[in-house]
C-alpha cells in the first residue's frame, strides 16, 4: 500500500495549535516515524520551551527560524525576520530532497505570512512540492484562504475563555 501524506493546517486565536502539533509528532515518533518539527518566532533562550526539550528527547528533528519577532523585541527589523523566514524556507526544501522525514511540522510558520515576513506565495508553494509521502502541519494564527483550501485537514482553534484576559501570564509547562 502506498502511503500519501496530508496537509494539516491548524490556526485561529485560541490556545492549542503548537499543542496539536506536539502531539501529532509524539504520535509519529511512537510509530516510529521520523519527525521534524521546524519552529518560527519562538526564542527558546527566553522560554525554554519544555516542549522543545521532550521533543529532542524522543528523537525529533528540532530546528528554529526567526527566533524572535518585532511584536516582543522591537530593535528587530523586518528585513531581518524576512531573512531568517527564508532561511527557513531554504531548510525546508533541503529536507523535502532528502527524504529523511515522514512528517514535518511547520510551527507558527502561519504568523511569518500573517505578519508579513514571507509571502502567501512563498509558503503555499513548500505546499504545492510537498513531497507525496510526507505528512506536513503547518500552525499559527493567520493561515490564508489559499492556505486552507491547499490543506486536507484544517482546523481552527477559537477562544472562548482565556487566563491572559485576567492578566494571568504565561506558565511554565502549560503555556510553554
Amino acid at each position: 500500500m502506498k502511503k500519501t501524506g496530508l496537509i494539516q493546517i491548524y490556526t485561529g486565536d485560541g490556545k492549542g495549535k503548537t499543542t496539536a502539533s506536539v502531539g501529532l509528532a509524539v504520535r509519529a515518533r511512537g510509530h516510529g516515524m521520523k519527525v521534524c518539527y521546524i519552529y518560527f518566532h519562538k526564542d527558546p533562550e527566553r522560554w525554554n520551551y519544555g516542549e522543545h526539550k521532550i521533543l529532542k528527547k524522543i528523537g525529533v528533528s528540532v530546528l528554529g527560524f526567526a527566533e524572535k519577532h518585532p511584536h516582543f523585541y522591537k530593535k528587530i527589523k523586518a528585513s531581518e525576520m524576512r531573512k531568517e523566514c527564508i532561511k527557513g524556507l531554504e531548510c525546508i526544501k533541503k529536507i523535502y530532497l532528502g527524504k529523511k522525514y515522514d512528517m514535518v511540522i511547520l510551527d507558527e510558520i502561519n504568523i511569518s505570512v500573517r505578519d508579513g515576513y514571507l509571502d502567501e506565495g512563498e509558503v503555499m508553494e513548500i505546499i504545492r512540492v510537498k513531497p507525496e509521502y510526507l505528512e506536513l502541519v503547518l500552525t499559527g494564527r493567520g493561515a490564508t484562504k489559499n492556505m486552507i483550501k491547499a490543506a486536507d485537514l484544517v482546523s481552527k482553534v477559537e477562544k472562548v475563555k482565556h487566563p491572559y484576559d485576567l492578566n494571568v501570564q504565561r506558565r511554565m509547562g502549560v503555556e510553554y
